[in-house]
């Protein structure tokens, strides 16, 4: 009962069908459905079926017909885009049909002619088995009431029969539909059957009968024919159906019946789960049989990264699951997976971008060539790509004029050429005589006998007819096999029914041992049940396939002609090789600044030793020559920088390269403390001491102190040695490594170039930076305010401030400026390092030349090589020599003069205000207003000379009473000579004692 269930559920099943769309123009008008029949439209309802003209491409309408008759003839058209339907020249139409029970006769066999459903027309042909005889008519015709014309006859026992009992098989042959495979495949099972029972070595006491049905590939009709085979007489021992739809119907119903599946032409990779298919075999490999072929090839050619490329079926999604375990197995990637429904455009493309190499491609015929026009139009062939395709395309599948694509033949052949095709190898290469003592060749040669000299292209089933062949010599060895292990548990062959679990096993247990010789190569099963077969490797060459190569799964055994013919000098590589490749820095770049640093410490040295040499000297010693000195080690310590900042992977081993980092920090650092901080250090107490104008005098007569300029530089040093201390404690350099855009070479090479460029680095180096270019930022803006504010100021004890604060200036701008170009540069090696060296190299220089070069020329210039103790013996006097000296004695002299004047001028203030009074005296004591007038022209002996009240020469003549000192007597050189003397002595004897007279 529960079996009845089963089979009236899969009776009733309806036909599920998902419409395709197609996004393209163009479409069918909609077409007339055949008389008593109807038309169904798959995805459109009922007020949509009213309103529509026209039906896209690719859309599939199904004709369904009325009652109980069926259709004849095509059953489901597809819309072309063309805009005709297909098989147009073939009529359908809607015949009653015949009581199918008439086409199947117990203990004997039916002939249908034509092959197909029981219809008006259809003629059965009777007969009976051996051991059997026929009792009624043997023949009877459907009529046009869709019944037959004579009852139905029966074969009744021959109790006198002595022969063979019978094992019947029950089939169904695809005679039309989508894949007709019976058309070939049932002829070349019952020459297999006519052999097996005219063999006395093979179940010598049975004898083997097909009862088949003709199953249109059509899993619905499957169902139905199905229920007939089960639920009429006589038991069948085995089923063997063809295509896949079908066979996944008739297998898994199977095991609810103890039935094993044996198919000769289902390649879905589904079927190959013996969960869901426990007594399912097949002698057609799975799909999934390529694969191995294809990681096998992988590995030939040293190929670890693949793509793929599959059309939205479940047979090849299946494949490709198939084929993306075993890669992973085998250590291969498949970088790109792309899929498409209909167009292949996007895909095609996607595959392009992401530069995919090898390439396996998985779709029917009619896609293949969608596919390779749009890999024609995106370029995607040649020398460094590899397509995998399946072998079962007709040979000249790129050359047939599709509608569908706009590529020409031309184009096609182009794009193809090259490719490599996998192919299941259905006939045996070799002239071997297998199991039925027949020879491939003689196979074909019979079975072409059998089909009436049929053209073979034009008969379905004819690649699969070797393994329908195949299918009934495996069955009738596994059924030989049994007969011993049965007789000795008391069983027969002929006793099996559809509850009998243990001549099930049996026959299970058989078949997965089975392994012969026959006309399709060597039979082998696997653990799920599936044909182990060698596969054909093909290779397109100039328009036409050559084989390259057979590999036998089952031995991992690959026979390689080595005729395999590459467009390049060999196999193309997976992918585009990446070769890396480091930027060095220029060498002539570094040997011409280096040789710059190398004078420049040259310099360096010879400025030292000059400082030190004449460091007794005066004008040295009023230059604070231990500051010079700081700055002269400094600026060599900077520029021995140079060296380590040109030293890259080309001169060291990347593991070295941080010892050169760390020189390079440390030499920049501590150099730029010594020589900057010591500039910095004079300007900083020239501007402390000297630019203070309420405290001035003060300040002046204060004696700077040589400690305080050692303690300050001391300061800035510390603080530089502790931060580089304190980064290369918490976050030490190391050597990394920038990655730029990858550059195609000039030559015509299947690589890219990706250049490299190493740095020092530390993992927060832009905050160490930071920190420390601020700070140095701050002490540069300083020290140039500095130097500004101090640039008038005139000082003896440290003579060469104004020279420091010009090597501030260029030293700060130069800094500035280098510091963010070489951050922005940092990617461009010859640059950066042009830009940095030259600062250190251009900072060093000026400030070595503008500290020590005037020293040296005045030196040379004015001989004042000795000290002042040796020159006072030689001359008795270091005034003459010295400007300074002689400045302070004018100075001194001029401050004398100034009290002296002043002394005088107030005297002579007092002797003027005398005469005055002297002089009104006289005037009171005359009589009368001309007496007067007469007196008051004084007598020549009394009236004072008017050249005597002059002051003595050089002076300036008084004009009123304002006795203050004049402004020419604030500079004592404009009043004397700078080789005379004034003494009080001289003084009183000028002129001023005239005043007296």
């Amino acid at each position: 009962m529960e079996r009845l269930l089963f089979v009236v559920i899969l009776y009733a099943l309806p036909s599920f069908v998902v419409p395709i769309h197609n996004s393209s123009t163009g479409g069918c008008a909609i077409i007339r459905p055949p008389r008593d029949g109807g038309i169904r439209y798959r995805g459109l309802t009922q007020e949509q079926i009213r309103s529509v003209q026209i039906l896209p491409v690719d859309y599939e309408i199904e004709y369904i017909c009325r009652g109980n008759r069926v259709i004849v003839g095509p059953k489901v058209r597809k819309c072309l885009p063309n805009g005709t339907w297909t098989d147009l020249t073939l009529h359908s139409t809607c015949l009653l049909l015949c009581p199918r029970v008439w086409t199947s006769l117990e203990n004997g066999r039916v002939m249908v002619k034509p092959p197909g459903p029981p219809v008006e027309g259809t003629v059965l042909h009777y007969s009976c088995h051996a051991g059997f005889i026929l009792e009624g008519r043997n023949i009877s015709h459907c009529t046009k009431l869709g019944k037959w014309d004579a009852p139905k006859p029966t074969c009744l026992y021959d109790r006198n029969y002595t022969g063979k009992k019978k094992l019947y098989i029950g089939a169904l042959f695809p005679m039309s539909g989508g894949w007709p495979g019976g058309q070939a495949c049932m002829p070349s099972a019952q020459m297999a059957l006519d052999l097996v029972n005219n063999r006395s070595d093979i179940l010598p006491d049975y004898e083997l009968e097909l009862i088949h049905y003709d199953s249109m590939c059509d899993p619905g009709e499957a169902t139905k024919l199905l229920y007939d085979l089960l639920y009429t007489e006589p038991i069948k021992i085995v089923l063997m159906p063809g295509c896949s739809g079908v066979s996944t119907l008739v297998a898994e119903a199977a095991r609810m019946w103890n039935l094993i599946v044996l198919s000769y032409g289902s390649s879905s990779p589904a079927l190959s789960n013996r969960q869901r298919f426990p007594t399912f075999f097949r002698t057609h490999p799975s799909a999934t049989l390529h694969n191995p072929t294809r990681v096998r090839l992988f590995q030939k050619w040293k190929w670890t990264r693949i793509a793929t490329i599959q059309q939205t079926t479940e047979v090849f999604t299946s494949t490709l699951d198939d084929l993306e375990q075993r890669t992973k197995e085998a250590g291969i990637e498949i970088s790109v997976r792309q899929s498409f429904l209909t167009d292949p455009a996007v895909a095609v493309k996607n595959l392009k971008r992401q530069d995919a190499r090898i390439i396996v491609g998985l779709f029917y015929e009619t896609e293949a060539r969608k596919v390779f026009c749009e890999v024609f139009k995106e370029k995607l062939y040649g020398k460094k790509v590899v397509w995998f395709l399946i072998g079962w395309y007709a040979d000249n599948w790129f050359k047939i004029k599709d509608p569908a694509i706009d590529c020409t033949v031309e184009n096609m052949t182009e794009a193809v050429e090259g490719h490599v095709t996998t192919e299941i190898v259905m006939l045996n290469p070799e002239t071997v005589r297998g199991v039925s003592n027949m020879t491939s060749q003689e196979f074909i040669a019979a079975l072409m006998s059998r089909l009436g000299g049929k053209n073979p292209e034009d008969t379905g089933g004819f690649q699969e007819a070797p393994l329908a062949y195949d299918a009934v010599w495996a069955l009738a060895l596994a059924l030989n096999k049994t007969v011993a292990p049965l007789k000795a548990k008391g069983r027969r062959l002929e006793d099996f029914n559809y509850n009998n679990h243990d001549i099930t096993s049996e026959i299970y247990r058989a078949l997965n041992t089975s392994s012969f010789e026959g006309v399709s190569g060597q039979v082998v099963f696997d653990a799920q049940g599936s044909r182990m077969a060698m596969t054909l490797i093909e290779q397109l060459q100039g328009g036409s396939y050559k084989k390259i190569s057979y590999y036998d799964s089952s031995q991992k055994n690959l026979s390689w002609f080595g005729n395999d013919v590459w467009i390049g000098a060999g196999p193309p590589a997976d992918r585009t090789v990446v070769i890396e490749e480091y930027r060095y820095l220029s060498q002539k770049l570094f040997a011409a600044l280096s040789v710059f640093a190398g004078l420049g410490i040259l310099f360096g040295i010879v400025c030292l030793t000059f400082n030190i040499y004449n460091g007794n000297v005066r004008y040295i010693q009023n230059s604070q020559p231990y500051l010079n000195n700081m700055t002269a080690v400094g600026c060599m310590m900077a520029l021995a920088a140079v060296f380590p900042l040109g030293i890259d992977g080309h001169h060291v081993h990347r593991s070295q390269f941080p010892v050169v980092c760390q020189f390079r920090l440390w030499l920049l650092g501590l150099g730029f403390s010594l020589a900057y901080g010591s500039m910095f250090t004079k300007i900083w107490w020239v501007h402390t001491l000297f630019t203070k104008k309420d405290e001035k005098k003060e300040k002046k007569k204060q004696h700077l102190e040589p400690w305080k300029l050692y303690a300050t530089v001391g300061v800035l040093l510390a603080i530089d040695f502790l931060s580089l201390m304190i980064w290369q404690i918490v976050d030490p350099l190391h050597i990394t490594v920038e990655k730029f855009t990858r550059e195609a070479p000039k030559e015509d090479l299947d690589v890219l170039i990706q250049p490299l460029l190493e740095h020092c680095s530390s993992e927060k180096m832009n905050t160490w930076l930071g920190v420390v270019y601020g700070y140095k930022g701050l002490l540069l803006l300083l020290g140039i305010f500095l130097a500004y504010e101090t640039k008038s100021v005139s000082t003896e004890k440290i003579n060469d401030h104004r020279a420091v604060g010009m090597a501030i200036y260029n030293v700060a701008v130069l800094c500035l400026i280098t510091a963010p170009v070489t951050m922005i540069l940092t990617s461009q090696q010859d640059a950066s390092f042009a830009f940095a060296a030259l600062a250190v190299v251009f900072s060093a220089y000026i400030t070595l030349v503008v500290l020590f070069v005037p020293k040296m020329r005045r030196l040379i210039t004015r001989g004042e090589w000795q000290s002042e103790q040796q020159d006072t013996l030689k001359t008795g006097s270091s005034t003459n020599n010295n400007d300074e000296e002689k400045s302070r004695q004018l100075e001194r002299e001029n401050r004398e003069l100034q009290k002296i004047i002043q002394e005088k001028e107030e005297r002579v203030s007092a002797l003027r205000n005398q005469l005055a009074e002297r002089q009104a005296l006289r005037n009171r004591r005359r009589p009368s207003s001309g007496q007067n007038q007469n007196h008051n022209t004084p007598p020549p002996s009394s009236q004072p000379d008017p050249k005597s009240l002059l002051p003595p020469p050089g002076y300036p003549n008084p004009t009123t009473d304002n006795h203050s000192l004049p402004p020419s007597f604030s500079n004592s050189s404009n009043l004397y000579p700078a080789d005379s003397k004034m003494s009080r002595n001289h003084c009183q004897n000028s002129q001023i004692p005239l005043l007296y007279k």
